[in-house]
């Protein structure tokens, strides 16, 4: 910054015995600013620009960039430095040139400048943003801009800035499920209570709650629990909170509502955790509503399907558990349904990521998958061979996959090749596959082609060898190597 300090020096020598000035409310910029010069030498210049800015720049009255200076925080950005020559209102963004004219006008008619926020380019850098004031520096118009780095404070604008715009997205996420919540709590058919899990003080009920108890929701806010039921299913219904507190698995109970003697409810409980508190979550609805000739069929058929010797299975489209009869547990060796309801059916059928693929397709495209061949395990015995029929019932309300297992150890054991019997059928190669790797698969298909096309052979040239050798494109030794190994009869006569 030579020639400021230069420019600087030169009007303060002009004035040498101003000391003071009195600096009344009228007295004009310039005034104030020759009052100050005979103070200000080189130096003193010199460090005023460098705490005040981190880019200075000359321009003449032209608005062309004389010299520039480059603070420690700048110093690094080399092209900055090529800004001379260059008028520095072609350094800008297109949406800065305006404001460049207005602070080199308010710095050229002595007014002090109001600081404007100017994106500066160069050449190979990204824009820069930065805080520009300006000061007249003498008569001929020179300018001297000097620039705040802004990156810092617009980087932190642009976190805040992308902060808020996740938080308007996650509040409008939990503005949307609190939205679908709010509508199934009041259209649910079924009777539903929000209760604290300490307390057991009822804290929402729905209006399908509201209407089978007989009283108003508001009415309902707390009160127990307990009190909903009359006292004789008290005991019950206390054993199914414990069992959800506890967060065991519970079957459903059968109890009568406080005034409703004659209508008995099934009830069902669950527990979540919401800020730190147990919430429990109490469902009920009127067993009465399953009667009727067609309940009573479903019912038979239920049973039927929990005492048949065949394992039975129901899943959802994500392959989990929902139901499974007694032969099912047996089979893969649980006490009860309650042990596997929720878990994957991979977990005891079929080859990891191969059997239940396959099914599931041909379920999805056929409905219906007929005597398939897999594998049964169980967690503590030897996997054991099994057929699957299985069926999907994808168009009700509850969409679920129905399987029937039977174990069939012995009868797919004897169908098996050894490794001393070649298999004679693409059926039986098809038995085989999971059973052995492909590389064996395909050697013994190559091997049970070979054989299919030397016997037909001899069969077309009336078993003679030289015929045959010529059709196969052997020669006749190579035909003999080959009869010798496969062991055909028409070899030995």
């Amino acid at each position: 910054m030579l020639s400021l300090l230069k420019s600087v020096n030169e009007v303060g020598s002009q004035e040498p015995k101003a000391s003071v000035v009195a600096m009344d409310g009228g007295q004009s910029h310039a005034a104030r600013r020759n009052a100050l010069q005979p103070f200000v030498d080189s130096q003193v210049a010199s460090r005023v620009v460098a705490a005040a800015s981190d880019l200075a720049l000359i321009i003449d009255k032209d608005g062309k960039i004389l010299e520039v200076s480059l603070g420690e925080a700048v110093e690094a950005q080399a092209g900055l430095s090529k800004l001379v020559g260059r008028n520095w209102i072609d350094t800008v963004t297109r949406e800065c040139t305006g404001k460049v004219e207005l602070l080199l006008n308010d710095a050229r008619e002595g007014r002090v400048t109001k600081p404007r926020e100017i994106n500066q380019k160069a050449d190979g850098l990204p824009e820069m943003p930065f805080r520009f004031t300006a000061i007249r520096l003498d008569e001929s118009e020179r300018v001297l801009a000097l620039g705040r780095d802004l990156r810092s404070i617009s980087s932190l604008q642009q976190r805040m800035v992308a902060a808020q715009q996740a938080m308007d997205v996650e509040y409008g996420r939990l503005r949307q499920a609190d939205t679908r919540y709010r509508v199934l709590f009041h259209v649910s058919a079924e009777g539903v209570v929000v209760a604290d899990g300490a307390s057991r003080r009822i804290l929402e009920a729905n209006p399908a709650a509201a209407s089978m108890i007989g009283e108003a929701a508001q009415a309902l806010q707390g009160r127990t629990l307990q009190e909903l039921f009359e006292k004789s299913s008290a005991p019950a219904v206390e054993a199914l909170l414990a069992a959800a507190e506890a967060g065991a698995r519970q079957a459903d109970i059968q109890a009568h509502l406080d005034g409703q003697t004659g209508t008995e409810f099934t009830v069902s409980a669950s527990l979540f955790r919401q800020t730190g508190a147990s919430v429990v979550l109490l469902r009920f609805w009127p067993t009465s509503a399953g009667t009727g000739p067609g309940a009573a069929r479903a019912s038979r058929m239920v049973s039927m399907l929990d005492a048949m010797p065949d394992a039975f299975v129901v899943t959802g489209e994500d392959r989990r558990i929902l139901t499974a009869n007694t032969a099912f547990c047996e089979m893969v060796q649980h006490a009860n349904e309650n042990q596997l309801i929720g878990e994957p059916l991979d977990r005891w059928l079929g080859r990891p990521g191969v059997d239940l693929n396959i099914m599931l397709a041909n379920l999805r495209e056929h409905g219906t998958v007929r005597n398939f061949a897999t594998v049964v395990r169980s967690d503590f015995g030897p996997p054991q061979e099994g057929l699957v029929t299985a069926v999907a019932a994808l168009d009700g309300k509850v969409p679920c996959l129905g399987f029937t297992i039977r174990t069939v150890s012995s009868r797919l054991a004897a169908v098996v090749p050894t490794s001393s019997v070649m298999p004679r059928s693409v059926e039986q190669l098809r038995e085989l596959v999971g059973r052995v790797s492909l590389k064996e698969l395909v050697r013994e298909s190559a091997d049970l082609i070979e054989r299919l096309c030397i016997e037909a052979a001899l069969d077309v040239s009336g078993n003679n060898r030289a015929s045959a050798a010529q059709l196969l494109g052997l020669s006749r030794q190579g035909l003999y190597s080959k009869l010798r190994r496969h062991g055909i009869a028409e070899f030995d006569s």
